[in-house]
């Protein structure tokens, strides 16, 4: 039999009173759930970008008017020209052989109607005596007006071929920049074959293409932004020009031209640049897709309303790809939950952090 001495009484009387003290609290309340938040906010109408190539209104290819092989190709592609310059020279030997021709068969048109001209004089005078019958002076006379018809073919056909050997050298009429060089020295090119091609650059503009979709928002967009892509930061104003009657077979976009109004001198051809749509509608608020739930009654967003847990019913206007827009139910500046929004409960106590926006992310 075992007994229990004094010391292991008192040990056992403490340790029963502080179990009995433990028992009788009651337990702690749980810590807020922490939640992620954004503040909602209007968002930019979604407008169109498009993104095109800088080109010059007038661009023209250059070509002989003469076939022959070029003997020299005097610029190349980006060289910026001046009006007159030559750019390019044929071969002149065969230029100068068909000018030599003309001009031999001027000087024996020449001295053909010379003869003519003698013959005729001279049974003129002989009519007048009667020494020679009239028609005798008859033949002479045509033989006078078909020798002067064919000094007048011979002085065409001289002018006609020295006006092709001048055709040997090909330059423009206006200052232009080379933009891409099509035929090389040593090539044999035909009359009308491009050679080169230069553009105008004192007027720039924005080549794009159109959806048929987008065709209304462009047209009615008064105001059209172009920025570069080497410079974002420049800021510029355009104007449609020209848009495509019909749409491509292919891609079935429409072409249009952007004027830029007033480029600086930084803007040069062959640059991407992006122009955008202005937008006339108001801007909607925006939150992300995650913050929009679904439980059987119709769309609806949790916000945080004096630290606790509030649903919210919205409209939902469209799906975006940064998010849904809401067409009501929301207003700017409330926090909305935006992540783990379906284990929720309306009332439940959360703690609010803010979220950080895709902006502060780059």
């Amino acid at each position: 039999m075992t007994l229990f001495t004094p010391r292991a009484a008192t040990l056992l009387t403490a340790l029963a009173a502080i179990l009995a003290g433990c028992s009788s609290g009651e337990a702690p309340p749980p810590a807020p759930r922490s939640v992620l938040v954004q503040a909602a906010a209007s968002a930019p109408q979604a407008a169109g970008v498009y993104t095109g190539e800088v080109r010059a209104r007038h661009e023209v290819d250059l070509s002989f008017r003469v076939g022959g092989k070029i003997a020299a190709r005097l610029v190349d592609a980006g060289a910026e020209i001046r009006a007159g310059q030559a750019l390019a020279r044929l071969d002149p030997a065969d230029l100068e052989l068909a000018a030599s021709a003309a001009r031999a068969q001027l000087a024996a048109a020449e001295s053909d109607h010379a003869t003519a001209r003698a013959e005729r004089e001279r049974y003129a005078g002989l009519l007048t005596k009667k020494f020679v019958s009239q028609a005798a002076f008859d033949a002479k006379e045509n033989a006078f007006n078909s020798a002067q018809a064919r000094l007048e073919q011979a002085r065409s056909q001289s002018r006609i071929s020295g006006n092709q050997a001048s055709y040997g050298t090909l330059s423009s009429e206006f200052p232009a920049i080379v933009t891409a060089v099509v035929a090389d020295a040593g090539q044999v090119v035909g009359a009308g074959q491009a050679v080169l091609r230069i553009a105008r650059p004192e007027e720039k503009e924005v080549a794009i293409a159109i959806p048929e979709s987008r065709l209304g928002e462009l047209k009615a967009s008064k105001t059209l932004s172009v920025s570069l892509w080497a410079d974002p930061s420049l800021a510029l104003r355009g104007e449609l020009r020209e848009l495509a009657p019909v749409a491509d077979p292919v891609t079935r976009t429409y072409a249009a031209r952007i004027r830029i109004l007033n480029p600086p001198p930084d803007v040069r051809l062959g640059m991407t640049a992006r122009v955008a749509l202005a937008s006339t509608q108001e801007s909607p608020i925006v939150v992300p897709l995650s913050a929009v739930i679904d439980n059987g009654s119709g769309p609806a967003v949790r916000i945080v309303m004096e630290g606790k847990v509030a649903s919210r019913p919205v409209k939902v206007g469209r799906y975006r790809e940064d998010g849904v827009e809401l067409a009501g139910g929301l207003t700017a500046g409330e926090q909305v939950i935006i992540s783990g929004t379906g284990s929720l409960a309306d009332g439940q106590e959360v703690l609010a952090k803010p979220a950080t926006t895709p902006g502060q992310q780059r």
